[in-house]
């Protein structure tokens, strides 16, 4: 399962004070009214991610385009970072031996 829909399975139960919304698709072919939604929330590329206060106006707005975010709650977006930091932390270089086995032999 692909890790945006795993999170969009997740609805933000608890009220939270700040959602954080981030562009899963693209805006090219989109109707004019969802565009200009998503410029008034600031999103203008895909997988970029904006905090917006949870206000009845913002959810209006994610409403009209909920097919093209996803919501996510502060705990929510923390753990997903957190899961991304923990995943790309530094790791033992890997060391190659390109000499042959004979060569390798002599020295």
């Amino acid at each position: 399962m692909n890790a945006f829909k795993a999170f969009k399975a997740q609805v933000p139960i608890a009220w939270s004070p700040h959602l954080y919304i981030t562009l899963v698709r693209g805006i090219p072919g989109t109707r004019r009214l969802h565009r200009r939604t998503l410029e008034a929330l600031r999103l203008h590329k895909c997988n970029r991610t904006v905090m917006r206060w949870n206000t009845p106006t913002a959810m209006g707005m994610l409403q009209q385009v909920k097919r093209l975010v996803v919501i996510e709650t502060e705990e929510m977006y923390k753990a997903r970072k957190q899961n991304e930091a923990n995943h790309q932390a530094l790791r033992p270089p890997l060391v190659i031996n390109h000499l042959p086995a004979s060569a390798s032999s002599f020295s």
